[in-house]
């Protein structure tokens, strides 16, 4: 599934950035605990809705880090799921669609497992010494689960915000 997703912590990051929603700004939350950095470029789905009440956060494999607030069409892959101190979390792997070096990328089987299991081990510790943070990782599922996760999270967004003109 073709997708937009805007960045908000480039790859190699240990700043943790949010978008303000309310404000259109990206701030500066915290800075990790651990001395994990982000692996890939993190952000979210714009015009979701999560379980958690937050856009549906998205992951992009990347050559080259972009930055906060980067906008970028990107094709779904799998989703990584995992529970933390608000419930359900789910991160969509995604891949640029349009750059010839992904196009072999298509599905979660396509991704090297190294590259999974660094983003799992990731996940599992970057909150681990955040006090009232906590990461239970559960695993991937592929792509027609991450594709059917996107579309409820759109459409719960568009429940909670009510018609538009």
């Amino acid at each position: 599934m073709e997708i937009e997703m805007v960045v908000e912590i480039p790859g190699g990051s240990r700043n943790k950035y949010e978008m303000d929603h309310r404000l259109g700004r990206i701030r500066l939350d915290r800075m990790l605990f651990t001395a994990t950095r982000y692996p890939h470029d993190y952000g979210y789905i714009p015009d979701t809705c999560a379980e958690d009440g937050d856009p549906l956060d998205a992951m992009v494999l990347l050559e080259e880090p972009t930055f906060p607030g980067c906008q970028i069409t990107v094709r779904s892959v799998g989703v990584f799921w995992m529970h933390d101190e608000k419930g359900a979390d789910a991160k969509v792997l995604t891949v640029p669609s349009r750059d010839v070096r992904y196009e072999e990328i298509r599905d979660l089987r396509d991704v090297h497992e190294h590259i999974l299991d660094e983003i799992a081990h990731f996940f599992d510790i970057y909150k681990s010494l955040e006090p009232g943070k906590s990461a239970d990782v559960r695993g991937w599922q592929d792509r027609q689960v991450a594709d059917r996760t996107i579309v409820e999270a759109a459409e719960r967004a568009r429940a909670t915000s009510g018609p538009t003109a």
